[in-house]
């Protein structure tokens, strides 16, 4: 077992290295299997069983959110599939249930976004300040932005981003309090240095930032609230999402799903799965302004 996820791990090293594989997934596969492995390592592949998996997931007490769980099937399931694909054997954990996948759509209220800011320091608050006020996938896409993906034109500022999850290059158009904080930082920045760079000069890491989120969550003692403690990073994202839906900064007129998707980056199909239809169910406010009851 141990020998197939170390060719596992060296097979997806080399898509990291070709560009087809993020470091971040690359860091959390190696961090599973080498936990799988210090579990199972010395089974033959044909002895593991469903059993097993069930047994190596309880044995971690902290692995508590679905979300967790289901990453580290994915990745579980995923590295004996390339063993099968390899060597013509069996998958022994082949169809083993995975938790039902539900996106965490909480986003901050204007009141918790300015209470965050308080509780960190200007390199974290602007990475946060961008991202809520973009949209941008915080890892794959605003923390490598360069200076140089900066354009200024007549009508306002744009970026262009690069993503590293869907491979595709997009402009994005920046609102002006983000445009006004971008201009005064590129005055004295190299056009080649992070546009929204750590204390050190760097990109964000993600693990760093989940760092530095987790303690903003404990300094402002929310980890007994049921949904200000599952607040991440990710949720600026989903904060921009539903300011949009809502019309939050155009006096009420919600976007529409495809205008939302060309801004996120998705396909209208997986906007309105991950906003529309979730949001609809909390906020109704848009669906009875469209048949004229509002």
């Amino acid at each position: 077992m141990a020998q197939l996820c170390s060719e596992f791990l060296l097979h997806c090293e080399a898509k990291h290295r070709s560009g087809n594989l993020v470091a971040e997934y690359l860091e959390e596969t190696r961090r599973t299997l080498n936990d799988w492995t210090g579990f199972c390592g010395a089974l033959a592949v044909t002895e593991v069983q469903k059993g097993h998996v069930e047994h190596w997931l309880n044995a971690h007490p902290s692995w508590k959110s679905p979300v967790t769980r289901r990453n580290a099937i994915t990745i579980l399931l995923a590295a004996m599939n390339f063993a099968a694909e390899q060597h013509g054997i069996r998958n022994p954990i082949r169809g083993f249930k995975k938790p039902e996948h539900r996106p965490r759509l909480q986003s901050f209220s204007a009141e918790d976004e300015e209470t965050i800011y308080t509780a960190t320091d200007k390199p974290f608050r602007d990475f946060l300040f961008a991202a809520i006020h973009t949209g941008l996938r915080p890892f794959c896409e605003l923390a490598k932005l360069r200076n140089a993906d900066v354009v200024v034109e007549r009508q306002g500022m744009l970026w262009r981003v690069n993503s590293s999850k869907t491979k595709k290059v997009r402009i994005v158009p920046v609102r002006t309090e983000l445009a006004k904080l971008v201009l005064k930082r590129l005055k004295s920045a190299e056009s080649g240095a992070p546009l929204f760079p750590n204390p050190q000069g760097n990109p964000w890491k993600r693990v760093t930032a989940r760092a530095r989120f987790s303690q903003i969550r404990k300094s402002l003692e929310w980890q007994d609230d049921p949904v200000r403690r599952q607040f991440t990073c990710y949720t600026c994202r989903h904060t921009f999402a539903h300011r949009l839906l809502s019309g939050f900064w155009n006096g009420g007129q919600g976007c529409t799903i495809e205008t939302l998707a060309e801004l996120m980056g998705n396909t209208p199909q997986v906007a309105f799965a991950h906003y529309g239809r979730e949001w609809g169910k909390s906020y109704q406010d848009p669906l009875w302004a469209a048949i004229g009851a509002g």
